[in-house]
């Protein structure tokens, strides 16, 4: 396979991470300090915004690292390796973790949509949580039909 043959998949996922950085840098703030005025008597809940949030950034970057190391696997045409499925196998738990984390963080979105009478906010942290376990699966389902074709492959290797 060529080795710019996925990089048009690189960018992609580079400019994924992009506008999550500026929501960081930029918004994630501005939700803690809007915390902190709904529920002042809450001293600890601009902390636990902060602390959610970031904490699932991290996962998401460590997913998105994984993705550009297994397009980089494919293009040294070692798609069908193990290391392929290490990289599945922590895209699942990065996914998987992104979830957890935002489960843990629906008290808070709960207290928000009911102060501010916005149901939406409620569903966003829903979408996330949906979003984060169907890509958990999909990778799943890769990792394990991946593995099939390694080992399927193995077999013929020793046989011939």
């Amino acid at each position: 396979m060529k080795r710019g043959s996925t990089l048009f998949l690189k960018i992609a996922v580079i400019l994924i991470g992009i506008p999550i950085l500026a929501l960081c840098i930029f918004v994630v703030p501005e939700i803690a300090d809007y915390a902190k005025e709904l529920y002042p008597d809450l001293a600890y809940l601009p902390y636990y915004v902060l602390i959610i949030m970031y904490g699932a950034a991290i996962p998401f970057y460590f997913a998105l690292f994984q993705a550009l190391k297994l397009l980089s696997y494919i293009d040294k045409n070692e798609a069908f390796s193990t290391v392929s499925v290490g990289a599945l196998k922590n895209i699942k738990y990065c996914a998987m973790t992104i979830s957890i984390l935002y489960v843990t963080g629906m008290p808070f979105l709960y207290l928000m949509g009911e102060m501010d009478d916005a149901p939406g906010i409620i569903l966003l942290g829903m979408v996330i949580i949906f979003a984060s376990m169907v890509i958990a699966v999909f990778a799943a389902v890769l990792q394990r039909l991946l593995q099939e074709a390694i080992n399927i492959k193995s077999e013929n290797d020793l046989t011939v």
